[in-house]
């Protein structure tokens, strides 16, 4: 049976754990061919275990240069890009305040580096006749928390408006471009929070649980498929009901 992604390109950032390693397991279950974008070097050890669909690539997405040279790699090894899945990000920080170096460095990679993501990927899927983004935000970024971090959530909101405005305006060329806002999931990075956060963030959810990060996954590869075809300018929130509560 064909997948929804048969033939498709997707450039990912993020791929080496949490949500961007389960992206990548479904987008090659699903038949596309994927550039698992990562800085940690767990890009590596996630291509050798999905097979030769997966090519990894070193890259820091605060970085222009780097940035560049990913879509460079993505065209000469596959000949085109399809998706573009902009998973990468810092760990929020639950304290009260944050450094000025704390928030410049949040914001290189949650706000600035999707931006020039975006700003290349929509380069590089004109010259092939469109494609679709999809970027990972935070249900933070939808409504305040107690428990939010103000420049992480301010970021991530950053994300819903070059969101739409790349949808606006790439929409007439074939590009469709839309935002995840992921709730709470079970990933490696949900180690360093507080067992008394992960309780309240479990029993925030109208699911009343965490979800698992191949949620997430199926939601993107949806979104980057051509099923999705008439979404485009979107925040999807995919929290388990998080963000319908009044309180």
């Amino acid at each position: 049976m064909a997948g929804t992604l048969d033939g498709k390109v997707a450039v990912m950032t993020g791929a080496g754990q949490g949500l961007g390693k389960a992206m990548a397991q479904v987008f090659v279950r699903e038949g596309a061919k994927v550039l698992a974008v990562d800085i940690s070097g767990a890009q590596n050890a996630v291509a050798a275990d999905l097979g030769a669909d997966v090519v990894p690539f070193h890259a820091d997405v605060a970085r222009e240069a780097d940035i560049e040279a990913m879509f460079a790699h993505a065209l000469n090894t596959f000949g085109r890009v399809d998706a573009l899945l902009n998973v990468a990000g810092t760990l929020l920080s639950l304290q009260p305040e944050v450094t000025v170096e704390e928030y410049d460095n949040m914001t290189a990679v949650n706000l600035r580096g999707v931006l020039l993501c975006c700003k290349h990927g929509v380069k590089a899927m004109v010259a092939g006749g469109g494609g679709a983004i999809v970027n990972v935000t935070s249900v933070g970024a939808l409504n305040a928390e107690e428990i939010a971090s103000i420049p992480y959530s301010a970021a991530k909101a950053g994300v819903h408006s070059i969101t739409k405005s790349f949808a606006i305006q790439y929409g007439p060329r074939g590009i469709r471009v839309n935002a995840l806002a992921s709730g709470f999931a079970k990933t490696e990075r949900m180690q360093a929070v507080p067992p008394e956060a992960l309780r309240y963030m479990k029993e925030k959810a109208a699911l009343g649980r965490a979800a698992e990060p191949s949620e997430h996954a199926e939601v993107a590869a949806f979104l980057a498929s051509d099923r999705a075809s008439f979404i485009t300018g979107a925040v999807i929130p995919v929290d388990g009901g998080w963000s319908a509560r009044l309180a």
